[in-house]
């Protein structure tokens, strides 16, 4: 545990705490307009970041793109719903209470989970803060920003297909493996999102501090294409994936 957990505890309750003073049906608009924008954002950022690299902002282009397009859809969405939907719904009591405290908690792990996903793409060094992109960074209980990118990969690609393989995101998929236990992963199978945005991390990382020599990537853990993956991935985190 480090210190993004706490980071993170702190972004879903202050969400949480926010979103639940609208009621239930203002909770549930605001989940609504968080998801939506989430999804918008994660599918028109690398537009966009092609765009700014080629204008001074180079590989902090990802991060500013992504978070920058989820905060200007999360502000539209909140305008067209209270444009479009001002009426409050009236609930009895205790149904108002717990739908929206459940809502308010979604949108706010939801929220956090898309500035977690975000973090990878952020020029930091590859572990910062107890983040780690192979541990399941909100108190080693949930991975949430694979989390959201399976939900991403289920409404876009996935969406229509019955059985195939688990949801992942962004185009091909590798198997993680190491015999050592102290890097046994919980994921055999990985998108290519985390890897080469961690690969590239772990580049800036070290040509920053040359006195460290040749990075280690995440342990040494050896990556194998699986013969199902059909092509490189093409998002703006740079070249493709090495170790993780």
């Amino acid at each position: 545990m480090g210190g993004i957990d706490i980071i993170l505890l702190l972004i879903v309750a202050g969400i949480t705490w926010l979103v639940a003073g609208e009621g239930a049906w203002g909770a549930a608009l605001a989940l609504l307009g968080v998801i939506f924008s989430g999804v918008l954002a994660m599918n028109c950022y690398e537009i966009l970041a092609v765009f700014l690299s080629g204008n001074g902002l180079g590989t902090r282009a990802d991060f500013v793109s992504l978070v920058g397009l989820f905060i200007i859809f999360v502000f539209i969405f909140r305008l067209a719903t209270d444009k479009i939907m001002p009426t409050y719904v009236f609930m009895h009591g205790w149904v108002n209470d717990i739908c929206r405290w459940g809502l308010a908690a979604t949108a706010g792990y939801v929220t956090m989970a898309i500035l977690l996903t975000s973090l990878h793409t952020a020029t930091l060094p590859r572990t910062f803060w107890g983040f780690t992109p192979e541990r399941r960074n909100f108190f080693d209980i949930s991975a949430p920003d694979r989390q959201w990118l399976g939900f991403n990969q289920y409404v876009s690609e996935k969406v229509f297909r019955q059985g195939g393989v688990a949801k992942i995101f962004d185009g091909p998929v590798f198997k993680v493996g190491d015999p050592r236990p102290e890097y046994q992963l919980p994921n055999e199978v990985w998108p290519s999102f985390p890897i080469r945005y961690a690969t590239r991390r772990d580049q800036i990382d070290s040509m920053s501090t040359p006195a460290a020599g040749g990075s280690s990537g995440g342990g040494g853990i050896e990556i194998q294409q699986s013969p199902d993956s059909t092509s490189d991935s093409t998002g703006g985190g740079g070249g493709g994936p090495a170790a993780f």
